[in-house]
This record gives C-alpha cells, sequence and structure tokens, in this order.
C-alpha cells in the first residue's frame, strides 16, 4: 500500500473560515478527500470528532499533515500525547511541510521547541485578553457579549425558520452569521414570545 498524507485542519468558532487551512493543505500536497476538519473546537479539547477521524486515517507510513502547530494541539502535553501515539503507530507529522521525527534527537528537540513556543503563544493571548477586560471593566465598558443580530432581525430569521423552507445552514448564509448564532437567536425568540404569552395570560 503506498503512503499517503492524511491532513488536519481545525479553526475555535463556526464563525471563522477554513478556507486558507485547506488550501494550505492542498498545497502540501494533500489530497481534497485526505483532508479532515473540526469547526468550533478549541486545541485544548482533545475531543474533536474531525482529529479523531483523521488519526484513524493515518497507517504505518503515512504522514500526518497541519498548517501550524497550534491547530494540532494547545499545549505540550497534549501534543506530546497526539504525537508519540503517532509514532508508535509509524506516522510521520509534518507541520507546515516540515517533518518532525519524535524518534530522532533533533527531531524530539525542534518539537518539543516548536510546542513550547504553541503554548506560551496561547498563554500570552489568555493573559493579554484577561487584561483587556479588566481595563475595559474599570472603564465601564465591559457590558458582556452583544447578540450578532438585532431582535428584529432575529424576528424575521424566526420567521423563515418557522417557514421549514430554509435549513439552519441556509439562514446562517443568508444573515451571514455562524450556524450557532442562527439556533441561540431561535431559542431567544421563543423565549421571548413565552415570556409575552405569559404576561397576556396574567392580565387574563
Amino acid at each position: 500500500m503506498s503512503e499517503l498524507m492524511v491532513g488536519y485542519a481545525r479553526v475555535s468558532t463556526d464563525e471563522q473560515d477554513l478556507t486558507a487551512q485547506r488550501d494550505a493543505l492542498l498545497a502540501l500536497g494533500v489530497e481534497p478527500d485526505r483532508v479532515y476538519v473540526d469547526h468550533g473546537f478549541s486545541g485544548s479539547n482533545t475531543n474533536r470528532p474531525g482529529l479523531r477521524e483523521a488519526l484513524a486515517a493515518c497507517r504505518a507510513g503515512d504522514t500526518f499533515t497541519v498548517t501550524k502547530l497550534d491547530r494540532l494541539a494547545r499545549s505540550v502535553r497534549d501534543a506530546h500525547e497526539i504525537v508519540d501515539g503517532l509514532a508508535a503507530r509509524g506516522v510521520k507529522l509534518s507541520i507546515g511541510g516540515s517533518i518532525y521525527d519524535p524518534t530522532d534527537p533533533m527531531g524530539k528537540l525542534l518539537f518539543n521547541v516548536l510546542a513550547m513556543v504553541a503554548e506560551f503563544e496561547t498563554d500570552l493571548i489568555r493573559a493579554r485578553t484577561r487584561e483587556g477586560m479588566k481595563i475595559a471593566k474599570a472603564k465601564g465598558r465591559l457590558r458582556g457579549k452583544q447578540p450578532k443580530l438585532s431582535p428584529k432581525q432575529e424576528a424575521h430569521l424566526a420567521g423563515l425558520h418557522a417557514s421549514v423552507e430554509y435549513t439552519m445552514s441556509e439562514l446562517a448564509e443568508l444573515f451571514s452569521v455562524g450556524r450557532s448564532t442562527v439556533y441561540r437567536a431561535v431559542e431567544r425568540v421563543r423565549q421571548r414570545a413565552a415570556i409575552s404569552a405569559k404576561k397576556d395570560l396574567g392580565r387574563g
């Protein structure tokens, strides 16, 4: 059996686009049908369906390919667990086109450095985010996450959803939001309708 390249791409939220990662994997030689993805999963979440499928698709001699190490894992420990599992099965790891062999001393050193840098960058982003939130809160600017759609837009969306003429994906594309936003908008409209109905019953 010939050796294959198995690609993996991930974004943390439904609103982010996987196109750039897909294109990069194709440019590295991964066939389109060998690209596995996770949409809306953080790197710290090891229970990712796309990652499980990608790892399961690898056979001895294959090359598991990601564009950047932080697409695979966000901590040194998690990265090592995944890579050690690949090495035990005879699967090579390619990060942005560079092959890292954890069984080779130099490859192991380079991988450790990459993993530590990825984890440091993640911790740095978290620290900056927390610091920014503290400053915003102190200045009275932090009011919580604002809905992407106005109540009027949500009502329109819910009406289209109730017509059963549009799928969740079509509604998401129509309103230029993620599917999770569509679900939340429909639920908010339902809750508002339920509250309004209760008030009307109270008046009666």
